[in-house]
């Protein structure tokens, strides 16, 4: 439908295993394509596959917890393309360091990774938010999608503080909805995705072992997922695109669940 066609999207976290798959997802529907991130080399990859894919995409190194490199890449992408008509706030993440278990007690989480982890995964949504919706108020046009999490809506044993960081998304995403659709334009919609179980680098250490074969709780996951396998980043690309999209321009300030049915079964 060439829907996205000149359409600008600026993606944090992009070269992330998810948002790299989201970007290169955009970029066949014809978006151009903004990466943020902080790794150079996975950024760059990534905005290689974009550009096979058909973008003129662009990657602009910033870090989502400096508001002056957030203001800096909505410059630049302004100057560059014109206008930011998309924007995912991919970034996020856990640390293994803010997770507990056998040999690290919830009483002795350094302060140091929650911090850590709660400020990517909340604070790095907040400030893009503030420095990409800018435009969008301008514009009097725009549409957000921000990565939640299945863990926000049902919080996960051993990660306290990305769940707490998840919940804190999704109440900011129905928060956010409501006050750019009043104060500013009802053409300015802003929802969530809430992934369930994905196997990536950051939770790997959780759900495989070093064979490779599937830990206790891994199993237990497969065992409570109707469908019988983790996510793949392949999954969350037509959900967003749909988000962005005019099919969806009645729609705003939803969180949904893309979990393979585990927030339906009951274990019965």
């Amino acid at each position: 439908m060439n829907e996205f066609e000149g359409r600008v999207a600026v993606i944090t976290g992009g070269a992330g295993v998810l948002c790299s798959a989201i970007a290169e997802g955009m970029a066949r529907e014809n978006a151009r394509v903004v990466l943020l991130d902080i790794d150079e080399t996975r950024a760059e990859e990534t905005l290689a596959r974009v550009r096979a894919a058909g973008s003129d995409g662009l990657f602009i190194k910033t870090s989502v917890l400096s508001r002056n490199e957030l203001n800096d890449a909505t410059r630049r992408t302004v100057e560059t393309f014109g206008r930011i008509d998309f924007l995912v706030n991919g970034a996020g993440g856990n640390r293994p360091k803010a997770t507990t278990s056998a040999e690290v007690p919830f009483f002795d989480l350094p302060e140091e990774a929650i911090r850590f982890t709660f400020d990517l995964n909340f604070m790095g949504t907040f400030l893009a938010s503030q420095a990409m919706a800018k435009v969008m108020a301008e514009q009097k046009g725009g549409s957000i999608v921000n990565i939640a999490s299945m863990s926000a809506i049902r919080p996960l044993t051993r990660i306290p503080a990305y769940s707490a960081a998840k919940a804190a998304v999704a109440n900011f995403t129905q928060w956010l909805a409501v006050h750019m659709a009043q104060e500013y334009s009802p053409r300015i919609r802003v929802n969530a995705i809430a992934p369930g179980f994905f196997l990536t680098a950051q939770n790997r250490f959780l759900l495989k072992d070093d064979d490779d074969e599937l830990t206790a709780r891994g199993r237990q996951i497969i065992d409570h997922t109707p469908t019988g396998r983790f996510g793949t980043s392949e999954d969350l690309i037509g959900i967003v695109n749909w988000l962005l999209s005019e099919a969806a321009e009645f729609v705003t300030g939803i969180i949904v669940p893309i979990d393979g049915g585990f927030s339906a079964y009951s274990g019965v």
